[in-house]
């Protein structure tokens, strides 16, 4: 553990409705995560691992319980509030990197900036910056459908990060890569955690890398349970 939790869920629940009535995939999840740590979570397919980052980045609501961000509660954030959490504080990663197939590296990666109101000239220059970071510099001005599976998901790790967020969230980054791409895409993320200062929450169905991070928990039953490693 270092030093005091950024992000905290308690009694965390969640439900959907299904045909016979509800289906339970939250329900009572305790988790913290302490600034700087890595995290990682695994479990089976279908349990829910994918929901709980949504909730922790406030991409979705939960049924019951709250998530604490800095000690603040964002079930009390107001809609516009919640929308500045997204952008500002948190970058996600998803295991299809989502980037827009006819603009290029560089334009996929300054899209947040933008919408944030970020004069062009400026968010450019922040995603070549990045882009940099990842080892992509000679491929701004690629369409992102000329990149590989690894290089568009260097670009989504360029495009969470350029807002400088401090939590980033990776819901099974390399779950469409071969082993040799995933593992130099991981070792990525771990550099770029170190060197950022980063608080990160990472899905995996991979042992092997989740056993890198600083931590393991397994969600099974809609609870977190720590795994020794």
């Amino acid at each position: 553990m270092k030093g005091e939790a950024l992000l905290a869920a308690h009694k965390l629940r969640k439900v959907f409705p299904a045909a016979a009535g509800e289906l339970t995939v939250l329900e009572g999840l305790e988790l913290e995560l302490m600034r700087g740590e890595m995290v990682a979570v695994i479990g089976e397919s279908g349990v829910g691992k994918s929901t709980l980052l949504y909730l922790l980045a406030a991409l979705d609501r939960p049924s019951g319980g709250d998530v604490h961000y800095g000690g603040a509660s964002l079930g009390r954030f107001s809609p516009d509030a919640l929308a500045d959490y997204r952008n500002r504080q948190i970058g996600f990663v998803w295991q299809l990197a989502n980037l827009l197939p006819d603009f290029t590296a560089r334009e996929n990666v300054a899209l947040p900036l933008s919408l944030r109101g970020t004069r062009r000239e400026a968010a450019g220059s922040a995603a070549e910056h990045w882009l940099a970071e990842v080892g992509l510099s000679d491929r701004a001005d690629h369409l992102a459908g000329e990149l590989s599976g690894g290089e568009q998901q260097r670009v989504a790790l360029a495009r969470a990060l350029v807002t400088q967020p401090a939590l980033l969230f990776a819901d099974e980054l390399t779950g469409n890569l071969d082993e040799a791409t995933g593992d130099k895409i991981f070792a990525l993320l771990q550099r770029l955690h170190r060197t950022h200062g980063l608080t990160s929450l990472i899905a995996t169905h991979n042992l092997k890398l989740a056993e890198q991070c600083d931590r393991v928990v397994r969600l099974e039953k809609g609870r977190l349970a720590p795994v020794l490693v």
